[in-house]
């Protein structure tokens, strides 16, 4: 009998504490649920978006080998419209201008190296600058090819852009500015970059010269 009795007190103290707590308490575990499906839908869809992604970047690689350019370009299109947003997008953009550029398709190189620029992160642009200026300077393009040199880079990529815009000015004959985008080059450049010599050599071409290290007799 006082088992029963504790028990109908148990019930009726649960009873009062739902009448009180429940609404809420249902809401919150609803919420809860709603969050957790949530969560592992947007996990799900991106490594199903993952995976196509990576196919579609193993398909403009096989392209790439087979030397089918329009193939590469098509597979890119494909990857930078529907995962742009990821790195495969910037990937695929900086392996479809090599294609291209070695197709000597240097108006689609040329797309491609934008595209990559304009929304790849941030070692993707820099890398996508320093070409696309590269294949503006062979076209004597030379406004363009400062041009698409403009805006901040991560601190590694500082020598190469700065090499780069020297190559420019030199080749327009700037030979003052150029020398101050060369020393510019060696001032952000490891002292043991293996291309910190060919800079120093481009320096010196057009006059310039190269501080004497610390130390030397």
């Amino acid at each position: 009998m006082a088992y029963d009795l504790e028990e109908q007190e148990q019930l009726a103290s649960l009873k009062a504490w739902w009448d009180k707590y429940g609404n809420a308490t249902t809401w919150v575990l609803i919420a809860a649920l709603a969050a957790y499906s949530g969560y592992t839908y947007w996990k799900f869809r991106e490594r199903d978006q993952a995976q196509q992604a990576s196919a579609l970047y193993n398909e403009l690689q096989t392209a790439v080998e087979a030397k089918d350019n329009a193939k590469a370009l098509r597979a890119a299109g494909d990857i930078e419209s529907k995962f742009g947003g990821t790195a495969y997008g910037a990937m695929a953009a900086l392996v479809a201008a090599k294609s291209s550029f070695d197709a000597n398709d240097l108006k689609s190189a040329k797309a491609q190296l934008q595209w990559a620029a304009d929304h790849g992160a941030d070692e993707f642009k820099a890398v996508a600058k320093i070409r696309l200026a590269g294949v503006l300077l062979d076209e004597k393009a030379y406004p363009e090819a400062l041009k698409a040199l403009e805006g901040d880079v991560p601190a590694q990529f500082a020598g190469a852009v700065a090499d780069r815009k020297g190559d420019i000015l030199a080749a327009q004959n700037k030979l003052a500015e150029a020398r101050a985008a060369y020393q510019a080059a060696l001032d952000a450049t490891d002292k043991n970059n293996p291309g910190r010599q060919l800079i120093q050599l481009k320096l010196e071409a057009i006059g310039g010269s190269v501080p004497a290290a610390k130390g030397a007799a």
